[in-house]
């Protein structure tokens, strides 16, 4: 027994070497695809649309200052300044979305670093004291605030490489600017409470409206209005070209779109990953309207003392690893803005011909909203918001939980599939540690997106539960 214990052991060694090394091969050759790629769509832009789109390879300062927004700082905690109607805004954006070192650049850095340990034989010592972190103020701001320069319109027209077909568009056909809700509750607003549902990373509202909707009891249809949104940039909702899709951005509109539009004065709410950092945002700016939170599989990760938390976050989200896939997939969404452009070029563009593709393969036995939420977004929505909610909001989760803890009385219940390669587990337990009055629940055999479809009928009972204890609590 203790010999394959010990072979065991072994060839997990021999499996992680060998990642290791087919993943230093193939991540730096995405490096350089990555590259030239950059310049293969600065021409085709170029030809196609008659303008250069700036990127994030040359000047972040390029690419935002060209969306109307200012940036404030390119080192440290980036905040841009954008221009409202009626007054200006300072919103946090993340540095990984120009600070992605290759990993050729990362190796070589490293390999310096201990040869310098070395030469210096441990002696050096670094210098104690708290390092603050200062904004450099640019011109331009100057500029603004003497009236010199006027705010942007969000920019409707889609790029060539991204969708204009009906469905995605149907937006830009509406005169109200904001986002699709799908709602479902008694008629003649009788509902006795709110339950708003918001959906996770390229997804949509289908991913509810789809599984759960259709499983409620009669008699939660009868008591709840249930609020089931499309994100900026996703599914129906509006994808503006020149959004930098930051957090103030999503909240506002999820304020905007469902808090305001439907009337909504205390609610429950359900979020899926990506969509939990939405959720409890949107708890801490409304702590006495929440009545529960229930979250599935948050991405919240424990930052190590000195690290940079948005470097951190990224390289756990995506650590450029061969195996398992989940971790390529997730690697190639982040690390490489030309790559995930172009998987967005082939998939979303076309999303129609994979659509009947899928259908003609597998006799429609593949639910048709899992599809309608992975093509239906933009590159420019999926990039700035994994960077900007993910990346971008390590340093201010704590914070939010803090209020969770210790201002809010709501029911907080989180879900996680043991098997979810995308977001651990240990993530979950985290939330526990910050929140100890909340209730962790591990599924067997479930994984990101499993914990939901092909169990949403026990999982219908689940929230059901949860609703009618938080009101009797209340």
């Amino acid at each position: 027994m203790a010999g394959m214990c010990k072979m065991g052991s072994v060839l997990k060694f021999i499996g992680g070497v060998l990642n290791k090394a087919v993943s230093f091969v193939v991540f730096s050759v995405l490096d350089l695809l990555d590259f030239i790629l950059c310049y293969g769509y600065k021409v085709a832009d170029f030809c196609i649309e008659a303008e250069w789109r700036p990127c994030y390879c040359s000047s972040a300062k390029e690419a935002i200052t060209s969306s109307g927004k200012i940036l404030v700082s390119e080192q440290g905690e980036s905040k841009i300044v954008s221009l409202n109607s009626s007054k200006l805004q300072l919103e946090d954006i993340s540095d990984t979305l120009y600070s992605r070192p290759s990993l050729v650049a990362e190796v070589s850095k490293l390999t310096v670093n201990e040869l310098k340990k070395f030469k210096l034989d441990g002696t050096a010592k670094t210098k104690k004291g708290s390092t603050r972190s200062t904004f450099t103020i640019n011109s331009i701001i100057v500029e603004m605030l003497q009236g010199k320069m006027v705010g942007r319109q969000l920019h409707h027209i889609p790029t060539w490489s991204d969708c204009d077909c009906k469905f995605c568009n149907s937006w830009t056909s509406s005169s109200k600017d904001t986002l699709y809700v799908k709602a479902q509750g008694p008629k003649d607003n009788k509902a006795r409470e709110d339950v708003i549902f918001i959906h996770g990373f390229i997804s949509s509202s289908a991913f509810w409206t789809e599984t759960l909707f259709p499983n409620f009891s009669d008699t939660a249809k009868s008591t709840y209005r249930f609020l089931a949104v499309d994100l900026l940039g996703f599914g129906r909702s509006p994808k503006p070209a020149d959004s930098l899709y930051t957090l103030r951005e999503h909240v506002g509109m999820i304020e905007k779109s469902v808090l305001e539009a439907y009337e909504v004065k205390s609610f429950h709410i359900v979020a899926h990953s990506l969509g939990c950092i939405l959720a409890l945002a949107l708890a801490v700016k409304h702590p006495g309207s929440i009545k529960s939170l229930t979250l599935l599989t948050p991405p919240y990760f424990l930052v190590p003392k000195g690290e940079a938390a948005t470097q951190y976050v990224m390289r756990k989200l995506a650590p450029r690893r061969v195996w398992p896939v989940m971790a390529f997939c997730t690697s190639l969404a982040c690390w490489y803005e030309h790559i995930s452009r172009t998987i967005c070029l082939v998939i979303c563009k076309n999303h129609r011909l994979w659509e009947f593709l899928t259908k003609l393969v597998t006799r429609n036995r593949v639910r048709t909203f899992l599809m309608e939420g992975f093509f239906c977004h933009t590159h420019n929505a999926a990039w700035h918001t994994l960077h900007n909610i993910i990346c971008g909001t390590s340093t201010k989760l704590d914070r939010y939980l803090d209020v969770v803890r210790d201002r809010m009385k709501c029911d907080v219940n989180i879900f996680h599939g043991k098997d979810d390669e995308v977001i651990p587990l240990e993530c979950s337990f985290n939330v526990q540690r910050k929140i100890p009055r909340a209730r962790v629940k591990v599924v067997e055999n479930k994984d990101h997106i499993t914990i939901v479809v092909g169990r949403q009928k026990v999982f219908a009972r689940e929230l059901e539960e949860i609703w009618n204890r938080s009101s009797r609590s209340h």
